[in-house]
């Protein structure tokens, strides 16, 4: 009886492991000449960007969207936020990792990108942090894009990274 309740709570969460893990297209660049190209983003950008990609909320999660009417992956959904507030991004969450700085998660503010560990890939899903305790993302096929809890147990335990555009 437990192994069925263990193998019931797996199942459970296998969507949400499924999540929008861009495949990195090319190697990893230095991080100091990620820095040199990272983009330029206000706070007031930033801020629109979370604004917009939390407008999003109840679009449908599709692979490789990056729009309203197609749908939105994880790293679409960052890139759409922040197109909309003039600022372009990669659609990959490596590339968006590689073009944003480290930030410490005491130091977190609206805008700011939320990097998540999923099916055992490092910085595998990304999201944008609407302030609050909230951040916005594209979890999983079959799912919306929708708002959550960073403190909740499943997010707090994969957070792997807290990132900002250059300012």
């Amino acid at each position: 009886m437990r192994a069925v309740r263990a193998l019931y709570a797996l199942a459970s969460i296998l969507p949400l492991l499924a999540a929008c893990a861009s495949a990195p297209t090319s190697s990893p660049s230095k991080a100091s000449s990620a820095s040199k190209a990272a983009p330029r983003a206000s706070e007031a950008a930033a801020d629109n960007a979370a604004t917009h990609a939390a407008k999003m909320i109840g679009r449908p999660y599709h692979f490789g969207g990056a729009t309203p009417a197609a749908g939105f992956d994880c790293s679409g959904l960052v890139q759409y936020g922040y197109k909309q507030a003039g600022v372009s991004l990669p659609h990959n969450t490596d590339k968006q990792r590689q073009v944003s700085r480290h930030v410490n998660l005491a130091d977190l503010r609206r805008g700011d990108l939320l990097f998540f560990d999923q099916e055992g890939k490092k910085n595998s899903h990304v999201g944008i942090y609407l302030g609050r305790g909230m951040f916005v993302h594209a979890p999983s096929s079959g799912k919306t894009v929708r708002s959550d809890r960073l403190e909740a147990p499943f997010w707090k335990k994969h957070l792997s990274e807290v990132r900002r555009l250059a300012v």
